[in-house]
């Protein structure tokens, strides 16, 4: 497996590092398990102090960081700013309110009494994706290293220049020896780690592929999982909503991070009322992005991650207009080096064809036109994806009864699905099991353990 920096905007390699051997994977999964036996030991202040200086090094070494996203995934610089200073807020926020959300639970038995008090478990894996490699690490690390847990990172191979920066950032903070590591090795590698005993739960975000295999390792060896996998997120727009600020919106669901986060918004779905309206100016929108260098501040839309993804999406487009899908807007690679795919919109989708039950991770967007709420809602769930999902109207009550019909574990009203630390982010169906983020992304790998105290003449 090459694990390498190849810059999506030149499609030239610019570092490579080599693979792990067997036997430093054994040494950092020992001094993994050794950091855990005394990281468990310590208090909350002892755990914050380092994650705020964390929090402190990201923001001083802004510019920095961010070229790095930048430089190995085409991010536009302005967003990879954006990223780190969100990762940053993420460990700053566990940091701050872990111990609040871990205190003991007392229990109300009929007889004695009893408390939940919440303990670490041991190490925890977790293989990350390239499409957000500072937010993605931040949400998985900061709640488990605060809940006593230690970390294994094996970080997506596109992006080894990140994975080492985060490491770099522990070290500088003061982290001690083996609660945060870094692992270089493929994704088969990764699922065959599980079973290793010293491992006591997983968390993926990435594909429904990758997910099922870490799943299967997971469940073959009784170990607890958290998935965060693909999405299909629809954008409902009724008749009432505001067409201007939801075309708006509309671009930024779909085209931020260049098109490429499972939570963009992928599905269009308009009302007959206003769907002429809308999609009127949502392609005009599309169709004036400024497309070029992703260190450019006038640039409005980066290369996709690498070749390979521009390949895969273009491939997609073809497939869905052999099957009878039309093309109203892009639909092949922009006219210039590097990984660029144009802005497109596909329409006239119908069950069989790729686009309609695939997810288009790339700045591809599908319309579709229904003729009533009913209908719009039946569409959006009509998915195997279940991440999230964007209702634009203005009677907030008439979006919250939608919204308590949708199949997704994420909902917005008046806004793309997006993300923040105290939000909690997960979905259902083929989008995966478990959440990050906020209190319940803190709680997903703790033993909830019972304590109970009585006389000894009291009856069970």
């Amino acid at each position: 497996m090459a694990i390498q920096t190849v810059n999506p905007y030149t499609n030239k390699v610019e570092r490579t590092f080599d693979e792990m051997s067997e036997e430093t994977i054994d040494l950092l999964l020992t001094q993994s398990a050794k950091a855990f036996t005394s990281w468990k030991e310590t208090n909350y202040e002892v755990r914050a102090k380092i994650l705020h200086k964390v929090a402190s090094l990201m923001r001083e070494k802004k510019e920095h960081l961010a070229t790095l996203i930048t430089l190995e995934m085409g991010k536009l610089i302005a967003q990879a700013e954006g990223e780190i200073l969100l990762s940053a807020a993420i460990f700053d926020y566990y940091a701050t309110n872990a111990k609040a959300f871990l205190t003991d639970k007392p229990l109300k038995p009929e007889n004695g009494s009893a408390y939940i008090k919440s303990s670490p478990i041991g190490i925890i894996l977790g293989v990350e994706p390239w499409n957000f490699p500072f937010y993605q690490v931040a949400r998985f690390a900061a709640p488990n290293l605060m809940v006593g847990n230690t970390v294994l990172v094996n970080h997506a191979s596109m992006v080894p220049q990140c994975a080492l920066a985060i490491e770099e950032l522990f070290d500088e903070a003061g982290a001690p020896n083996g609660i945060y590591t870094n692992l270089f090795i493929s994704g088969k590698r990764a699922s065959a780690l599980v079973s290793d005993k010293r491992i006591k739960g997983v968390s993926l975000t990435g594909s429904e592929a990758a997910g099922a295999s870490i799943a299967a390792e997971a469940g073959r060896y009784l170990k607890k999982s958290v998935l965060e996998l693909g999405g299909s997120d629809a954008f409902i727009i009724l008749e009432d909503a505001d067409i201007d600020k939801t075309v708006e919106w509309a671009v930024v669901g779909r085209i931020n991070n260049n098109g490429q986060s499972c939570v963009a918004s992928k599905r269009f779905i308009a009302v007959e009322a206003i769907a002429d309206e809308f999609i009127e100016k949502f392609k005009e929108k599309l169709s004036n992005l400024v497309v070029g260098d992703p260190m450019d501040s006038k640039t409005e839309l980066g290369p996709m991650s690498s070749e390979e993804a521009a390949v895969t999406i273009i491939d997609q487009i073809r497939r869905s207009v052999d099957a009878g899908a039309t093309i109203l807007l892009g639909g092949t690679r922009a006219d210039m080096p590097g990984a660029f795919v144009q802005p497109t919109i596909l329409t006239d989708l119908k069950p069989e064809i790729p686009a309609y039950y695939e997810e288009l991770f790339g700045p591809v967007a599908s319309f579709y036109r229904v003729k009533d709420e009913e209908t719009a809602i039946i569409l959006a769930n009509d998915s195997d994806f279940g991440l999230g999902c964007s209702i634009f109207t203005k009677d907030i009550k008439r979006g919250e009864k939608i919204a308590n019909q949708i199949d997704a574990g994420m909902v917005f009203i008046n806004h793309p699905t997006w993300t923040q630390a105290d939000l909690p982010f997960g979905g259902t169906k083929g989008s995966g099991y478990g959440r990050e983020l906020s209190e319940l992304g803190i709680q997903e790998f703790v033993n909830k353990k019972l304590i109970r105290v009585s006389g000894l003449s009291d009856p069970l």
